[in-house]
């Protein structure tokens, strides 16, 4: 069984097809009907009653996917815990997510179906209709869905035409559906509108949120009187009003308003609306898309504060989605635009973030020039409190830049000063999420600059101040490895991945730390989770086959080492790794021919000069494994076994005088392996003797 991909130009020939499948959840994923979920929460509205009477302890693991971004869900479920940046006005934010976060929730919520699906032991089958017009948050989840949804438990029925799909969903569905057109039905012919029925379709259109895929409906509305649509879409969104959620506030209401009577107003501020509460929450997508449409419903001369806000909100944006450049071109836009000082100080903020985090090369010196050119505006601001929180956030940035130029010290001093001044200038209610950005810089700063017991008190003490931030939690565990302390780190790591969303570097490097404590299956069951999430993810591949290989499972490792080179070819651990599978095949000219590869691609790697050197010693061709065995040990220093392998290269190749003095120099080493030295040093010693 394999999922299904059902096209069609209308939505009522795609739900016939559908329905031949069996009965199943249907969820309607036009995003002019609430934003970046729509859909995702019909589904999740249709399971969570179950779910949470039989199995609340599923649904607890995943509050926090389940709840981030489609809040009204606590209706079902309970509140969430929240953390410290949703508290306090929009204006003192400075803490945003963004595409890669709900990416990550995302991830938990197909985790959460997966799971429910498997638990409720009887087929569910769900059907997303609309997704040509479905919001990029959607269409994603929909895309690791088919992915990572086993057909047979969880179905996934996709309908829709076959434009407006994103480059993910389509390769998803290409790979994980079986494609079926759907017949068209005699009445999705299209009619033309009878003038006695026009105003009755354009009605039924308004009505339906402008989803409506009926061509006469269409016809009647694009031909109606504007004025007839403008009191329409305003008497829809008043309708919609009462009890609105996040998602009809992203979704129907800025469609109807900035299609109103007042577009330029109303329309204006429910696009303002939308952007902030997209922003919040990191929907990316959105919030380009309502910055843009904000931007076309704003006269920059009549509000300028809104124009801006637009413009810099869709900017930041654009980043996660990795166009920096589109970014850039709004910075600019609006420094043509305004002689505004604010105007220039947030753009000149925004393009050194640019510079110094986001353009390829980065340009850290062009960042400072910007970023003091930030500073600079921010001193001569005339309101006093402002003035000073604004020269503070500037201050940091620059601090940010230095760090990255390799001056921690005067990061540090920057941050110092700023805390001090905002403890000293505002009330400690103030800029809340701002002081704890600050104080999370400053405690990374004393970590980078080896002050580890300053650090782990401070990252304690933000631990304290906003317990759900799990970055804290991970960055304590940090500094709890480098202490020796396995045990506190994996209580960090376990409580952070109680909390968070599934990120998969936590359960990374969760995994990695219980590998070093010794926990291998603990390790491969965090590996395998980020594999299932990401499975393209080179680094746990990586680590995933190290572990394989030395629990002698080769076959496992080969087939992690080749899902990595698949991504990355010329990856000079992979390659390392291969080689060292083959030598344990005992297949030393594969090996070396992988070894050969590898330092192809990083000359002076030890592991693949070492393991070379163990192929060519078995290729009867004990001068390259010298040679080899000498560089690493330049790269290494002094170490016994090395010693010992190149003293018995020097033996096979004739040399027993360099071959004792490898000996005795391993020998006097802490270490050594005297069983297999002692002997050989004999041997080499009887050859130089002439017995």
């Amino acid at each position: 069984m394999r999922h299904l991909w059902i096209v069609g130009d209308r939505r009522a020939d795609r739900l016939r097809a559908a329905a031949e499948y069996g009965p199943g959840i249907v969820a309607g994923c036009h995003r002019r009907l609430r934003g970046p979920y729509t859909g995702v929460d019909t589904v999740l509205y249709a399971v969570l009653p179950e779910a949470f009477a039989r199995w609340p302890e599923l649904v607890e693991r995943h509050r926090i996917a389940l709840l981030y971004g489609i809040p009204e869900l606590a209706e079902v479920i309970g509140a969430g815990p929240r953390q410290l940046a949703f508290t306090g006005p929009f204006e003192q934010r400075t803490r945003f997510y963004g595409a890669q976060m709900i990416r990550c929730m995302n991830q938990g919520i197909v985790t959460f179906l997966t799971e429910y699906a498997r638990m409720a032991r009887s087929p569910l089958v769900v059907v997303f209709d609309d997704l040509h017009a479905a919001e990029e948050t959607t269409q994603e989840l929909v895309a690791l869905l088919l992915r990572r949804a086993d057909p047979e438990a969880l179905r996934v029925v996709a309908g829709g035409r076959r434009d407006g799909l994103s480059d993910q969903l389509s390769a998803a569905l290409t790979r994980h559906a079986d494609l079926i057109a759907a017949t068209p039905s005699s009445a999705s012919a299209g009619r033309p509108a009878d003038s006695g029925r026009a105003d009755e379709l354009v009605r039924a259109f308004v009505a339906a949120d402008g989803v409506g895929d009926d061509p006469a409906e269409i016809a009647a509305y694009e031909a109606a009187d504007a004025e007839l649509r403008r009191e329409l879409h305003d008497r829809r969104a008043a309708e919609l009003a009462s009890g609105v959620g996040y998602g009809l506030r992203m979704g129907a209401i800025p469609y109807h308003l900035e299609r109103g009577g007042d577009p330029g107003g109303r329309g204006r501020e429910a696009l303002s609306d939308a952007l902030k509460l997209s922003a919040e929450i990191g929907f990316s997508a959105a919030t380009v898309d309502f910055g843009l449409r904000g931007r076309e419903a704003t006269d920059p001369d009549a509000h300028p504060d809104d124009f801006r806000l637009f413009t810099s909100l869709a900017a930041n944006a654009l980043v996660p989605l990795d166009r920096p450049d589109e970014a850039y071109t709004l910075y600019m836009d609006l420094r043509t635009r305004y002689t505004d000082a604010r105007a220039h100080m947030i753009t000149s903020y925004g393009i050194a973030m640019l510079y110094t985090r986001f353009f390829t090369p980065r340009d850290h010196e062009t960042a400072l020039a910007w970023q003091n050119n930030a500073v600079a505006i921010s001193a001569l601001l005339p309101d006093p409190r402002e003035r000073t929180t604004r020269q503070v956030f500037n201050d940091n940035a620059l601090a940010l830049i230095e760090m990255h130029r390799g001056n921690l010290e005067r990061g540090l001093e920057l941050i110092e000063a700023g805390i001090a001044r905002l403890d000293q200038e505002l009330t400690p209610d103030d800029w809340v999420v701002h002081r704890s950005q600050l104080l999370y810089n400053k405690t990374r700063l004393l970590a980078a600059l080896g002050r580890h017991e300053e650090a782990y008190e401070g990252f304690t003490k933000l631990i304290e101040m906003d317990p759900y931030y799990t970055d804290y939690l991970s960055e304590r565990a940090r500094i709890s490895r480098r202490r020796g302390d396995l045990e506190a780190a994996l209580d960090d790591y376990d409580r952070a991945v109680a909390m968070a969303p599934p990120y998969p570097e936590l359960h990374y490097n969760r995994g990695t730390c219980r590998a070093e404590a010794g926990d291998v299956s603990g390790a491969l069951a965090d590996f395998g989770y980020v594999l299932e999430m990401e499975p393209d993810d080179v680094p746990t591949l990586f680590r995933r086959a190290e572990l394989l290989f030395d629990a002698g499972d080769l076959t496992g490792a080969e087939a992690d080492v080749t899902a990595g080179l698949a991504v990355r070819p010329g990856d000079a651990e992979l390659l390392c790794l291969q080689g060292m599978i083959a030598l344990e095949r005992d297949d030393a000219e594969r090996a070396a021919d992988r070894l050969d590869a590898a330092l192809m691609a990083a000359p002076d790697y030890a592991a693949a000069l070492v393991n070379r050197a163990v192929a060519r010693f078995r290729l009867g061709r004990p001068d390259g494994a010298v040679d080899d065995l000498t560089r690493a040990l330049e790269l290494l220093g002094d170490d016994p076994d090395l010693l010992l392998n190149r003293g018995l290269a020097h033996e096979a190749a004739g040399r027993p005088r360099q071959a004792v003095d490898d000996f005795d120099a391993a020998l006097s080493l802490p270490g050594a392996d005297t069983a297999e030295l002692e002997p050989a040093r004999e041997r080499c010693g009887k050859l130089l003797a002439g017995v």
